[in-house]
């Protein structure tokens, strides 16, 4: 029964796993940023919940941490999507502060988990902090390229620490949907990016037609 019940946790995990993909795909292919950040907290609940369901599955101690930074990830998203939608001179002082807090915050969590991994593959970590760091102040940027390159080098640092080098020294943190998740990221990227060269290539500056001269009509 209780092996039965552990499958059924498991499951819901895959299940909520594949939820988030869809979301974290279609969120960058969006060129707005409220919308952008709508997609990503909405895609942020299900990818806690897939954690929560792992942890259900296979024990809570091993994922609490990761589920707290799901949570922080679902929070900050939402806000930046209230934040993006509102755009007022308030709103962004708001988000500007919000983002240092946000900054401190990743920082703290990030330094505590280098220090609970083994020495060996502590540079892989260190290498995903700053990338982490990166990737939350190039959401905030504006335009549609900081957001998506520094994604692209967030999402294969975490990659790395899913490694056989990472396992190797017994940080076992493999999870194959968590990997499916960062490569849906780095898809959806080129796809972006091979439909928006496709596009109507606008000139970077405008000429205004020379006017007709009344005194020569």
């Amino acid at each position: 029964m209780a092996l039965l019940e552990m499958n059924s946790w498991f499951l819901l995990a895959q299940v909520l796993g594949v939820v988030t993909i869809i979301f974290e795909f279609a969120s960058y292919q969006i060129k707005d940023k409220s919308k952008y950040f709508l997609a990503q907290g909405v895609g942020s609940i299900f990818w806690t919940g897939m954690f929560f369901c792992m942890g259900m599955a296979s024990g809570m101690d091993t994922m609490a941490s990761i589920i707290v930074a799901a949570t922080y990830s679902t929070i900050r998203n939402l806000v930046f999507w209230r934040i993006f939608a509102n755009n007022t001179a308030r709103s962004k002082e708001f988000g500007i502060n919000f983002l240092l807090a946000m900054i401190v915050v990743a920082l703290a969590a990030g330094f505590y988990t280098i220090s609970q991994v083994p020495e060996q593959v502590r540079w892989i970590h260190i290498l995903g902090l700053c990338a982490a760091l990166a990737f939350v102040i190039g959401q905030y940027m504006p335009g549609i390229h900081a957001v998506r390159i520094t994604v692209v080098i967030y999402a294969l640092a975490v990659i790395l620490t899913q490694s056989p080098l990472n396992i190797l020294y017994g940080d076992f943190r493999w999870n194959v949907m968590g990997i499916l998740i960062e490569i849906a990221k780095i898809a959806s990227v080129v796809v972006f990016y091979v439909r928006f060269s496709k596009g109507e290539v606008q000139p970077v500056l405008k000429f205004a037609k020379p006017q007709a001269d009344p005194s020569k009509a």
